[in-house]
Parts: C-alpha cells; sequence; structure tokens
C-alpha cells in the first residue's frame, strides 16, 4: 500500500492550518456521474462514531496511518469514484493531494454513538450544508434511525430534513441512509424486513422541501427489488461491516446493481479491510460488478 508521510500531515496541522481551505480550493473536480452513469464510493465515516471493528478485530481502524494507506490504494484503482467520510479524514486526503478529480461526500449527523443512552438523538456533529459547500465537496451523507419507541426521532427527523433542504439549495447531493430501528437488550438493531425498509425508505425521501437532489444509500436486504421500488430517487447500495462469505456479499451487491433505479455502490470496511488484506483486488472485484 501507498506510504502516508504523518510527520508531514501533524506539522502542517499544526503550523499552517490555512493549507486545509487551500489544497480544498485547488482540488480539481468533476461531474458526479461519469459516462456510465455509476458510482463507486469509498466510506470511511466509521471511526468518528468511534466504530472500529472488523470482524473480529476490535479496533481494526484505530490506525489513521494505516487507514488512509487502504484509502490511498483504494482510490487509486480504475473505476472508483471517490470518497465519503469525516472532516478530519477528507482533510488528510486533501492535504496528500488524493482528491482530484474524485466525488467528495461529507458525512454530517456522527453524535448518535452506538450503545449510548443518546444514539436516537443523532446529532449533526460533521459537516453541514454551508461547509460542504465552502469546501467544493459534491454532497452530504446523513444517517436517518427511526425508533418508533424513542422521542429523540424527532429531532433527528428534523435536522435531517434542515440539512436536505440545505443541500438542495446548493445543489448538492443530500444522501439518506435511512433505517428502521428496534431496541433491544444490546441496544439499537436496525430492522432489515422488507416492510420496515420500505417505511424507513418512505419516511426518508419525504424529507425537505425538496427532493430533487436526494439520492438514498440502502442494504442489500431479502426482497430487494420491493425495497426499492418504494422510490424513484436514485440508490447506492451500501457494504456494511463485512461478515459471512465474499460470494454472498458479491452476489448481493450484483443482484441489487440489476434494479433500474440502483447508481452504484458506497462500501467502507469491506473493501477496505479484507480478509487477505489486499484492497487493490477488493476494490477492482467491486468495480467489475459495476459493469
Amino acid at each position: 500500500m501507498t506510504g502516508v508521510d504523518v510527520h508531514m500531515l501533524a506539522t502542517t496541522r499544526a503550523t499552517r492550518p490555512e493549507a486545509i481551505a487551500e489544497a480544498a480550493a485547488r482540488r480539481r473536480r468533476r461531474p458526479l456521474l461519469g459516462n456510465e452513469g455509476r458510482l463507486l464510493i469509498v466510506a470511511a465515516d466509521h471511526p468518528a462514531r468511534g466504530a472500529l471493528r472488523v470482524r473480529d478485530r476490535e479496533l481494526a481502524m484505530a490506525d489513521r496511518r494505516e487507514l488512509l494507506e487502504r484509502l490511498l490504494t483504494a482510490l487509486g484503482r480504475p473505476g472508483v469514484d471517490g470518497v465519503l467520510g469525516t472532516a478530519d479524514v477528507l482533510e488528510d486526503l486533501l492535504l496528500l493531494g488524493e482528491l482530484d478529480y474524485k466525488i467528495v461526500i461529507g458525512s454530517m449527523n456522527r453524535g448518535g454513538i452506538p450503545g449510548s443512552a443518546f444514539e436516537i438523538d443523532d446529532r449533526f456533529t460533521g459537516y453541514d450544508a454551508a461547509s460542504i459547500a465552502a469546501a467544493g465537496f459534491d454532497g452530504g451523507k446523513m444517517l436517518l434511525r427511526i425508533d418508533p419507541t424513542d422521542p429523540a426521532t424527532a429531532s433527528t427527523l428534523q435536522a435531517c430534513s434542515q440539512a436536505v433542504s440545505e443541500l438542495a439549495e446548493r445543489r448538492l447531493m443530500a444522501m439518506i441512509e435511512p433505517f428502521w430501528v428496534r431496541r433491544e437488550s444490546a441496544g439499537t438493531r436496525n430492522d432489515l424486513e422488507p416492510a420496515n425498509m420500505i417505511r424507513a425508505v418512505a419516511v426518508g425521501q419525504g424529507l425537505g422541501h425538496t427532493s430533487a437532489y436526494t439520492w438514498l444509500k440502502l442494504p442489500p436486504t431479502r426482497d430487494m427489488e420491493q425495497v426499492v421500488a418504494a422510490s424513484t430517487l436514485p440508490t447506492l447500495v451500501l457494504g456494511g461491516d463485512p461478515t459471512g462469505r465474499w460470494e454472498e456479499t458479491y452476489a448481493l451487491w450484483r443482484k441489487a446493481l440489476r434494479l433500474p433505479t440502483v447508481r452504484g455502490l458506497v462500501v467502507g470496511r469491506a473493501l477496505l479491510y479484507p480478509d487477505d488484506g489486499d484492497v487493490a483486488a477488493a476494490v477492482d472485484a467491486a468495480v467489475a460488478l459495476l459493469d
């Protein structure tokens, strides 16, 4: 994997923090969709929720140098369109000069820490629409977890609705990841039953004063055709925490990509931390599914 000069990053951040804005202003941009009309976005916003586990490795994503090196490998592969992340990650990539001609999506609400008492009160502690536009990025992503038993869901709905509207005013993508959730003894659990995924899609796509710039980010699930049929919005399929066999994961992605509104993939840990450690091969296999 490509080496990362952590000393340079730390020194620049300490002595010339304005270099981040300068790098953002220099970044060369591209249209959201290329000629193929498909997207493969690498997700790297997990650490900002304290979600560092990959399979049985509790702190797999904890080493920032390693994470950046894996990201550089992934972003350097043909067919990879861009990255989704929080400011700390994206600004390191800017300083490294790795975001030219890439789609960049800022992660917005990171406040709902898994396992916390305030998990459903998912505050917008990351990017907002104004800072995404100021950085010259292409959109913002928000997680929308709907727990019918938790009153904090209402404030999260309102915050997501405002973010959708503010992104649309700037003609920037609003990427919504909606889930119906239920409480269990160990905390919250995303309910992937088709009926509840459809309910989550129905609520998510109705947020904001326009849906003109809204995209959905959905997990590959049983009866995916029925879930996707609940919307006409462009949809990206997420990867999630890699479990089970690779063949099964790729089969789910391949099936979802055949659906008419599905435009591509947003995958993080499954590509950045494959079982065999070969990031390039994992990314290339995902790119091949988009053909």
